[in-house]
């Protein structure tokens, strides 16, 4: 795992002000070219739950930048919640879920600990699992999954 913010791509830095705008926070954005058309991707989180309404919202407000973003190209907007099974991509994505349950399979020890997510910042986590605090540096990450049994 590597603690990448997104910061930085110009698709990304365009759609986060209007999603954050919102009260929502953009935990990732992909778009890629099919047959002529473009087909984005947007992950949305926010405290609590997510549901089609957030998702709708977000669609509605983002359709216009992308619009602009890709002119004169058949458009495909998809926006979801993070799911059950998220696998987290990088570290920047840690900071949305302080608080709720994370896994993480550590290459150190070849198997995974678990806890509710303390802290997280350019370099390490904190959980607090079964056996109290544990600080894991993300390069001894192998992946990491949202893990809803560890709520609290």
């Amino acid at each position: 795992m590597r603690f990448t913010p997104k910061d930085g791509d110009p698709l990304f830095d365009m759609i986060k002000p209007v999603v954050q705008g919102l009260g929502m926070a953009l935990v990732e954005l992909s778009a890629s070219r099919h047959r002529g058309s473009v087909q984005v991707r947007a992950v949305i989180y926010k405290a609590g739950t997510i549901g089609v309404d957030d998702c709708s919202q977000v669609h509605r407000a983002v359709l216009p930048r992308l619009e602009l973003a890709f002119p004169g190209q058949e458009l495909s907007v998809e926006v979801s919640s993070p799911g059950i099974d998220r696998l987290i991509k990088d570290g920047a994505e840690l900071v949305h879920y302080i608080g709720r349950g994370v896994k993480c399979y550590r290459r150190d020890i070849s198997d995974w600990s678990a806890g509710i997510l303390t802290a997280a910042d350019e370099t390490h986590l904190m959980l607090h699992g079964k056996e109290g605090m544990i600080e894991l540096i993300y390069e001894d990450i192998a992946k990491a999954k949202l893990d809803y049994s560890q709520e609290v």
